[in-house]
């Protein structure tokens, strides 16, 4: 057989780089490292391994004493998972309309999970108690899916950030309501990268009582969790893992990624490398005219507009994604193992097109 055929180099150019998503990056190299150090002998299958078992505390350590974690393969059955276990069947979701569980998981969290979504625009895809209260009525009207929970994303769908303040105003006015609260944390590093604070000050500390966190967008191979920051609230979580398809028999190869991550500081630095590249693009996408930012850059997107066929043209060069097309949005979105060079090579790109 000729080796070089079977080379994965030969299936993919490493040097490539675009700005469609961070789940186009590969895997940090610590991560990788602590896979292959998890990958010798034989453990316990289906979460009784000792990485897993050491993940509890590693996650305590950034959520409290409370929190219990139950590592899945994917966002979407984290969200599902999450969701499931604090409504009834009769539940109901409040959520944004650009929210992932509404836009971007093919129904699955009413499909799946039995429950229904009640959803609210907002300007900057973040909730308010204001407009929390345009779907939290009708808890008596049988007519009517109940609310019981409201969901945020951190950071979110916009690449926005919610403050502290924020999130704990959401959880007081969701509580009075007797309705709990849980967070998407796909991008959760980048949140508490942006805000300089611990992440359990945006979470346990004001009151989330469930997480979906987060490890493929942050430099993981797969892998996220659901942490459980209230258990009073929660019922038959192993169980519902196991009924929504996300145990890993072989669940040690989750947990020591998202210990690699969490352990020391690798979620945070990769974070902060991924904000600093969207800083950086975003200052240079200002000074070219004719484009406009339509969003605070608070993580590691940023939403634009400009000319259509100048997107396209674009497309052609770098991979990177419509949000709106109609409406000529574009999404850029930068990762851990974005450089500076590849945000300098693509404005270049950009400023070449808009020129044209």
């Amino acid at each position: 057989m000729n080796r070089a055929k079977t080379d994965a180099r030969q299936h993919h150019d490493p040097q490539i780089r675009g700005f469609a998503s961070d789940n186009y990056a590969g895997a940090h190299p610590e991560v990788l490292a602590a896979l292959a150090l998890a990958n010798g002998g034989h453990q316990v299958a289906y979460g009784e391994d000792e990485y897993t078992e050491h993940l509890q505390r590693v996650f305590r350590s950034h959520f409290g004493q409370r929190a219990q974690a139950f590592p899945v393969f994917n966002g979407t059955g984290a969200n599902v998972v999450a969701l499931q276990a604090v409504t009834d069947r009769w539940g109901a979701v409040i959520a944004a309309e650009s929210a992932h569980i509404n836009v971007d998981e093919c129904g699955a969290p009413e499909r799946i999970g039995g429950l229904k979504l009640l959803t609210v625009p907002t300007p900057d895809g973040k909730l308010t108690p204001e407009l929390i209260d345009r779907q939290a009525w009708g808890w008596d009207d049988e007519h009517r899916a109940m609310p019981q929970v409201v969901s945020i994303t951190q950071s979110t769908e916009l690449g926005t950030v919610y403050t502290p303040d924020e999130v704990r105003a959401i959880c007081d006015h969701a509580h009075e309501r007797n309705m709990l609260v849980h967070l998407d944390g796909s991008r959760i590093a980048n949140a508490a990268a942006t805000l300089d604070v611990p992440m359990r000050a945006f979470t346990n500390a004001v009151g989330v009582d469930i997480l979906s966190y987060g490890g493929t967008k942050n430099g993981a191979v797969f892998g996220e969790a659901v942490v459980v920051l209230n258990p009073d609230a929660v019922r038959a979580m192993k169980h519902l893992r196991k009924l929504s398809m996300q145990l890993a028999s072989k669940m040690r190869f989750v947990s020591v990624q998202l210990e690699a991550l969490l352990a020391k500081d690798l979620w945070l630095r990769n974070a902060r490398h991924a904000n600093t590249m969207a800083q950086r693009l975003a200052t240079g996408v200002r000074e070219i005219p004719g484009i406009e930012i339509l969003y605070p850059v608070q993580a590691n997107g940023v939403f634009a507009r400009l000319p259509h066929e100048v997107s396209e043209r674009l497309q052609k060069r770098f991979r990177f994604y419509f949000w709106d097309e109609a409406a000529g949005v574009v999404r850029w979105m930068c990762s851990f193992d974005t450089t500076e060079g590849d945000v300098d090579a693509f404005l270049s790109a950009i400023r070449e097109e808009m020129g044209r």
